[in-house]
């Protein structure tokens, strides 16, 4: 059965698996915002966030990306990166318009590995659905949210406690 997430009120097909809580995290090759290519080792070995986001030119995304950034001001041993399909000329541009700083960007437009691999992948729009996904130092999947209706944001809290619980 394919899998689907709703945006604007109608169903959307997603590409790629559905993850769970003990998977391994898969691989990817993303673009960050110096053009150079970061996998998922070039990440590091702490835990850390994935937020999935369709574009930052949304209301929900502009809201989560900055939220997630807000929280890294508090806690400044968490890692976030923020996933979209965005180009990284447009997420530096918007990162710099809006004093986001601590979130690190991650572009999926090259070639979709990211919403291939971690099932977020918009098959007809060719964007990311909304997601979260905490991985730990040992790749392994802690937390993992996809949300239903691309226009709700995600359980911000969920997903924050998934990333302190050590």
């Amino acid at each position: 059965m394919e899998r689907t997430v709703t945006l604007m009120g109608k169903p959307m097909p997603v590409l790629g698996p559905e993850l769970k809580v003990g998977d391994p995290a898969p691989d990817f090759h993303v673009i960050d915002s110096s053009m150079n290519e970061v996998s998922l080792d070039g990440t590091g070995k702490k835990t850390r966030i994935f937020s999935v986001i369709p574009s930052l030119d949304t209301p929900v995304c502009d809201a989560q990306t900055k939220r997630f950034n807000d929280e890294v001001a508090k806690h400044p041993d968490l890692e976030v990166y923020t996933v979209s399909m965005d180009l990284p000329f447009g997420q530096k541009r918007w990162c710099s318009n809006f004093g986001v700083d601590r979130v690190k960007m991650l572009s999926d437009h090259r070639d979709g590995s990211f919403g291939e691999n971690y099932g977020t992948l918009i098959k007809d729009l060719r964007i990311e659905s909304r997601a979260i996904f905490v991985v730990d130092g040992d790749n392994k999947i802690k937390y993992v949210e996809y949300v239903g209706d691309v226009g709700s944001p995600p359980n911000f809290e969920a997903a924050l406690a998934a990333a302190q619980d050590e």
